[in-house]
C-alpha cells in the first residue's frame, strides 16, 4: 500500500504556462480512505542557467521515500527530456531507474533496476516525469483528449488522458475552479482509476489527484500550498 501511494504521489503534475515554462514550488498531502495513513509529497521546477530546466520531486510515507528528478528543455512548444533519474527506498521493493536522452544520436541509454536500456528515441517521447507537464501543456490549450509516448521500463509505452469536465475543488488553499482529467485504460487490462484536477486560475497547477486501485483501496492527493512564479496559490 504504502508503494501504491508513493508511485500515486509520483503522478503529481506540475503548472506549465502554454506559451513557456513558468518556476514553482508546490507541496502536497495524501490520505487513504479506507486506513489511517498519510503521506505527503513536494515539487519544484527551476531555470537553470544553461537554459535547461531541473523539476525535482520527493514523496515520503512512514519509513518509505521515493526522489524524482529530470532535465529538460523546451523548445518550439515541444518538451525534451534530457536526464531522468528515479529512486525509491524503504519499505516494499527499492528502485532505481537512470536515463539519457541523446538527440543528437535518436537514442535513449541507461539502465532500469541494474538491466541496460537501449531505446530509440524520436520526437515526442517523455520519460514519466516530463509527460506530467505535456500534460498540463496540451489541457491549458484546451485539448479534450491526449496520447504520449513514454518511456517504461524497457519499452515505450502509450498513457492516453481525456477531459471530463470542469469542476469546483476544495484544497488547503481554498476553493478553486479546476479541469477534471481522467486516465483511460482498457477495463479488460486494468481496473485502476486515475482522476487529475487542474487549476484553471494558477497556470493549470494540479490541485487534485484520486486513485482507485484494482483492490479498490482509493486514496487523495490534495495541494497544501504552493507558489507559480513566485505568486502564492490562493483558491476563493
Amino acid at each position: 500500500m504504502r508503494r501504491a501511494l508513493l508511485l500515486a504521489l509520483a503522478v503529481l503534475a506540475l503548472p506549465l504556462q502554454a506559451a513557456d515554462l513558468k518556476p514553482f514550488a508546490a507541496s502536497y498531502t495524501a490520505d487513504w480512505k479506507q486506513l489511517p495513513m498519510s503521506g505527503t509529497a513536494a515539487r519544484s521546477l527551476e531555470k537553470n542557467a544553461n537554459g535547461t530546466w531541473s523539476l525535482n520531486f520527493k514523496a515520503s510515507m512512514m519509513i518509505a521515500s521515493l526522489t524524482e528528478q529530470s532535465t529538460l528543455k523546451f523548445e518550439n512548444d515541444t518538451l525534451l527530456p534530457q536526464q531522468y533519474h528515479f529512486e525509491r527506498g524503504g519499505l516494499g521493493k527499492a528502485k532505481k531507474v537512470d536515463l539519457n536522452f541523446d538527440w543528437a544520436g535518436k537514442k535513449i541509454t541507461g539502465s532500469d533496476r541494474g538491466d541496460a536500456i537501449n531505446l530509440p528515441l524520436n520526437r515526442g517521447v517523455l520519460d514519466k516525469s516530463s509527460y506530467q507537464l505535456a500534460l498540463q501543456h496540451d489541457v491549458a490549450a484546451g485539448k479534450k483528449s491526449m496520447t504520449y509516448q513514454v518511456v517504461d521500463g524497457d519499452e515505450i509505452d502509450t498513457y492516453d488522458f481525456r477531459v471530463l469536465g470542469t469542476e469546483k475543488v476544495t484544497t488547503k488553499t481554498g476553493q478553486v475552479d479546476a479541469i477534471k482529467v481522467e486516465r483511460v485504460r482498457d477495463p479488460s487490462q486494468s481496473k485502476r482509476i486515475t482522476e487529475l484536477w487542474f487549476a484553471k486560475d494558477w497556470d493549470y497547477l494540479l490541485v487534485q489527484l484520486r486513485q482507485v486501485e484494482t483492490d479498490g483501496k482509493e486514496y487523495v492527493i490534495v495541494l497544501q500550498d504552493g507558489t507559480v512564479d513566485g505568486k502564492a496559490v490562493k483558491g476563493n
